[in-house]
């Protein structure tokens, strides 16, 4: 049996590779890294150790669906959303993180913490270091703990450059004990299926007490090893996130330009494996109704996998999260001439509007014609397919065990 602090070799490996994906302006101590199942164990084993059932963090959204099951299935931790909007494009504001806050206390909720993913998940946005600057000064003022989702650190692709939580303490005069980070090797070196999540905190008691607890969702033996070896080739990894970042920037280009060429925007983004298409002018009705019933569309007619901006506690419907670095070049084409199709079936559907009614104003809001099939979903309201059910990663935001009967 392995010790569960895990092999020296490979907590330096990982060390010495968090620096390398945040550019080498920090260092991490391998005696910070504690082991686990995924980022999914990781975020769990932060909450079971910071907080207690009915405990809250406030959490800016949009934000990853499967922080539901993830921070409260076993903890009884709740989720408390930070509203942020697209007035300013998401970012988030100390004065929205306040309000939460607030909120949450004249609702008797004790709040612990404060959870942000940077870059974030679904946005594919970084935290500048104004606002990283602005947060743990919020946090040291409450003295309520701040969880840095890291995950997706080294999937930035343009500027601005990345600004890592670690950096940023560098420069500021706070408490280390209140920040700690999650990270995971599943999407900065594409090994999901390995399993190997990370929490790095500045907190003493933290490490001592999840090392203990880590023992739920070590790593194995033989792919810490293999790890061990793989990160510490020096050539291969600089070549890789050099490839990585090339080849995800590309991606985008074209993704994002395909999108363009029929009118579609997206949020500006610099890192992440996905984009925030907006796709406002194409609901029906302006909704979160109107949003499902155009995702249905979407994934019934069009046969495009994109997940809804509800499903991410979006405050503005009409937001959609679409993956365009899980499938090859060819795939690209086909789903950008899906979108064009889906498209000028709005703009079709709209100039028989016009035609119909010539009293009617010119609208410039695209509408989509359904089929019969959408208006009998429509007519059956959002409980038929919701977006909790597209995907093990978008779950039912209440644990199933809770509901459980002897």
């Amino acid at each position: 049996f392995q010790d569960y602090h895990g092999f020296p070799e490979f907590r330096q490996a990982i060390a010495t590779f968090m620096s390398k994906a945040r550019g080498r302006r920090v260092t991490f101590d391998p005696n910070r890294v504690v082991m686990s199942g995924g980022a999914t164990g990781a975020n769990e084993l932060v909450m079971f150790c910071l907080a207690d059932p009915g405990d809250a963090f406030l959490i800016p959204s949009p934000y990853y669906p499967a922080f539901y099951r993830d921070l409260g299935w076993r903890t009884g931790v709740q989720i408390v959303p930070v509203d942020c909007d697209s007035s300013n494009n998401f970012k988030i504001t100390k004065e929205a993180v306040e309000a939460a806050y607030e909120k949450a206390k004249n609702n008797n909720i004790n709040v612990k913490g404060l959870i942000i993913t940077n870059p974030s998940n679904p946005l594919g946005t970084t935290l500048d270091k104004d606002t990283l600057e602005s947060l743990v000064t919020f946090i040291n003022q409450k003295n309520i703990h701040l969880v840095c989702d890291e995950i997706y650190a080294a999937t930035v692709f343009s500027s601005p450059k990345y600004t890592c939580i670690t950096e940023v303490m560098q420069d500021m005069d706070c408490n280390p004990n209140l920040i700690h980070i999650v990270y995971s090797l599943s999407k900065d070196m594409g090994f999901p299926g390995l399993r190997v999540g990370i929490v790095y905190s500045y907190n003493d008691d933290l490490v001592n007490i999840s090392r203990k607890m880590s023992s739920f969702g070590l790593v194995s033996s033989q792919t810490q090893y293999m790890l061990a070896s793989m990160l510490s080739d020096e050539d291969f990894v600089e070549k890789f996130l050099a490839t990585s970042s090339k080849r995800l920037a590309k991606r985008h280009g074209v993704f994002t330009k395909g999108l363009e060429e029929v009118g579609i925007s997206c949020l500006k983004s610099n890192a992440g494996l996905f984009c925030w298409m907006d796709l406002r002018r194409l609901l029906k009705d302006q909704t979160f109704d109107g949003e499902m019933v155009l995702w249905r569309v979407i994934v019934n007619e069009v046969k495009l996998n994109v997940s809804p901006g509800s499903s991410f506690k979006c405050v503005e419907p009409g937001w959609f999260r679409v993956c365009f670095a899980n499938m090859d070049d060819d795939t690209v084409e086909v789903a950008l001439k899906r979108i064009r199709a889906l498209v000028g079936q709005g703009k079709k559907a709209q100039e028989q509007a016009q035609v119909k009614s010539t009293k009617k104003r010119w609208q410039s809001n695209l509408r989509l014609s359904f089929s019969s099939s959408t208006r009998r979903f429509e007519q059956e309201g959002v409980s038929v397919m919701s977006p909790h059910m597209m995907s093990p990663h978008s779950p039912m935001p209440h644990s199933p065990f809770v509901q459980a009967t002897t």
